[in-house]
């Protein structure tokens, strides 16, 4: 996405005119400008400058009498289903932005595009053309909070034509496309490029990130960048120093790429650094250890009623706080830990911390890559649930067993089967899930494409409400997840604890054994993999349709693998059920059960 369009060009436009002015713009481009009659062509280096001289140039620069038009060259056999859409509000929340996104159709996939301008930029990748299109036709221009969107196709190289067994190679790239909310600055390779297909990855890093006083940054790169390398050759690290983003901020933004032990060897030797400079400068106020974290990370960080934290600050003799969820935006989905204390012990509390944070991100890798196993083709990235790391998300092949023939695959061109869940919500949050004039079930409804219904209250003193939400397996995740974001972002749970849910699924009486198991075996593995309670009461009745309850209670992810699971169950034994009235309507002798 290097090469860009000119637009809206005077006749009288030369290629030297526009030499001249990406030059004075300090926007490097490579190769000559193919200028065409009111248009032109240029290649820049890479994609960070191509989104420079958009920012710089587009709409805002006047050339012989004309306002220029600069954006991505896009053939038009690429010109599909993926849009970048910029001139964001930077304060906007991503809910808004996923509604109105969803207003025009299916978004499989929302991600966020560094830059350096003050406004958000991000990349929407549609399920269909005729989805992108409306989109374009109708967000570009649109009026947000008194910004106005500027919306551009950009290529889609799954739009190309292909041979049908490339289109069965790339397959699986499609399904998983990168996420949208990152940790580091560099992004993961774009779909369709020769690194996105290479050789897999090792394990997913998560890289270090922390904020310093800008006075400090000097100090920590060093006469000509010397400090800065020695770092790194030192604890055999990559360092990324933010120094252009949030211009005249009073902190900026590092991210530390290693091993563990090499991001906390950094991470010491960059602390002590910013004391020696504040010594020298004499600068009396105390520096504390900033990190920044994913939000997804942090409720296991802190633990129930704080208690991981409160560890973490007694074994190590620091003072820890973590700034408030109101602090997040769609330009920011990261808290910022405070870590008080001299620099050993924050050392040790730093490593205390992101120990927990890696801990945190490999579950929900392996949460979300045995969901995308038992869901096939449902994109994880896109539902703005979890953070890609900037080194990117393993294929959801990692750690996961190869497809078998117990999974409950839909046949080609079968839609999966719906499903109702019954879930439990605080009698409160009630006004918050539905919104105003019901604006935000509607459109929760309409992106997860279920429904989604809240039933009467059993009585004028209850404290929990039913949410029944019916639709296919990844209309369950998106309507599900997003129930338990809003939650939290509403503050129906403290900011030290986790949002824990109870669900209730239906299944017939006649499976209710089978989710059990001899023993209680298999529902005591399903809570062991799952890390949910699971719970099917034996005194139960069955209701009119020959069903009982089974109860799970949880965080997000692990009650999404409990359902999962108890559904395939639910279809293996409709398999059975089936294999067996074919064998009897047959004739033949059934096989005998081992």
């Amino acid at each position: 996405m290097n090469k860009l369009y000119i637009g809206n060009l005077s006749e009288n436009v030369s290629p030297t005119d526009l030499e001249s002015l990406f030059k004075e713009s300090k926007i490097p481009f490579t190769g000559q400008f193919l200028v065409k009659s009111g248009y032109a062509f240029v290649d820049c280096p890479d994609e960070t400058w191509a989104m420079k001289a958009i920012d710089t140039l587009s709409g805002k620069v006047e050339l012989h009498g004309k306002v220029i038009e600069v954006e991505h060259s896009v053939p038009k056999r690429q010109r599909s289903r993926k849009l970048q859409i910029r001139n964001i509000p930077p304060h906007l929340q991503w809910e808004v932005l996923d509604s109105l996104l969803a207003q025009y159709g299916t978004v499989e996939n929302c991600e966020q595009v560094n830059t350096e301008s003050e406004t958000a930029v991000v990349n929407v990748t549609y399920a269909n053309k005729e989805h992108a299109r409306q989109g374009l036709e109708k967000l570009n221009g649109y009026q947000l909070e008194n910004y106005s969107l500027k919306v551009t196709y950009i290529p889609d190289e799954m739009a190309t034509p292909q041979a049908p067994s490339q289109q069965l190679q790339q397959q699986p790239q499609q399904q998983h496309p990168q996420g949208r909310r990152g940790f580091g600055q560099r992004g993961p390779a774009r779909q369709g490029s020769p690194g996105a297909a290479a050789r897999p990855k090792p394990q997913t890093e998560v890289p270090l990130r922390m904020l310093v006083p800008t006075q400090f940054v000097g100090a920590i790169i060093g006469k000509e960048g010397a400090t800065i390398r020695n770092i790194t050759k030192q604890t055999q690290s990559k360092i990324d120093i933010h120094r252009k983003e949030n211009a005249g901020a009073a902190e900026k933004p590092i991210t530390i790429h290693s091993t563990p032990e090499g991001c906390s060897a950094a991470c010491k030797i960059i602390m002590e650094i910013m004391q020696k400079e504040a010594q020298d400068t004499k600068f009396t106020e105390e520096i504390p250890l900033k990190i920044l974290a994913h939000n997804n990370f942090v409720g296991r960080l802190i633990g129930k009623e704080g208690r991981n934290l409160k560890k973490i600050e007694q074994d190590t003799d620091t003072k820890i706080t973590i700034s408030p969820l109101q602090d997040l935006t769609l330009y920011n989905p990261e808290r910022t830990i405070t870590v008080k204390g001299s620099i050993e012990p924050c050392a040790k509390a730093e490593e205390e911390i992101m120990k927990k944070i890696r801990e945190s991100y490999e579950n929900d890798i392996a949460a979300m890559n045995l969901q995308a196993h038992l869901i096939p083709g449902l994109n994880l990235n896109a539902l703005g649930l979890f953070p890609s790391s900037s080194s990117g998300m393993p294929p959801p092949s990692v750690g996961v067993p190869s497809p078998t023939s117990s999974t409950s695959y839909p046949p080609f061109g079968q839609q999966p089967e719906s499903e109702t869940v019954h879930l439990f919500i605080p009698a409160l949050a009630v006004g918050a899930i539905i919104g105003k004039q019901g604006q935000h079930i509607k459109q929760l409804s309409r992106f997860a494409g279920a429904s989604i219904k809240i039933a009467p209250a059993e009585g004028p003193d209850a404290k929990l409400r039913m949410v029944i939400i019916t639709g296919p397996p990844e209309a369950q995740f998106k309507a599900q997840g997003r129930i338990y974001g809003k939650l939290k972002e509403e503050n129906f749970f403290g900011p030290k604890e986790e949002v824990k849910l109870e669900t209730h699924i239906k299944v017939p009486s006649y499976a209710a054994g089978r989710v059990i198991g001899k023993g209680g075996k298999t529902v005591n593995e399903l809570q062991n993999l799952t890390s949910a309670e699971v719970v099917v009461p034996r005194d139960q009745t069955p209701d009119e349709n020959d069903e009982v309850v089974v109860k799970i209670t949880g965080h997000f992810y692990a009650s999404q693998l409990a359902q999962r699971k108890i559904q395939e169950i639910l279809a293996q034994v409709r398999r059975q059920q089936q294999q067996q009235q074919k064998t009897v309507q047959s004739g033949q002798p059934q096989p005998r059960r081992k």
